[in-house]
């Protein structure tokens, strides 16, 4: 899937995201790695997959979306 980050506390490593289809999904703390804390910002978009944690979604294993230029 693809999102947009909506919202990231890099103090907490708590935040959330919107999918594409406007679900906003919490993110998984453990997906977002120091080398990845860097770059994550509001706006950014992701790709991610979902997992059921305790019933609530969960974005998890955050990759960032690039564009290869021409």
């Amino acid at each position: 899937m693809q999102g947009t980050i909506k919202h990231y506390d890099e103090g907490s490593n708590t935040g959330s995201l919107v999918t594409d289809d406007r679900t906003e999904v919490a993110i998984d703390a453990r997906s977002i790695g120091d080398d990845f804390i860097r770059t994550l910002r509001l706006g950014q978009r992701v790709r991610f997959e979902v997992a059921d944690e305790n019933g609530q979604q969960v974005a998890r294993e955050l990759r960032l979306v690039t564009f290869a230029g021409r």
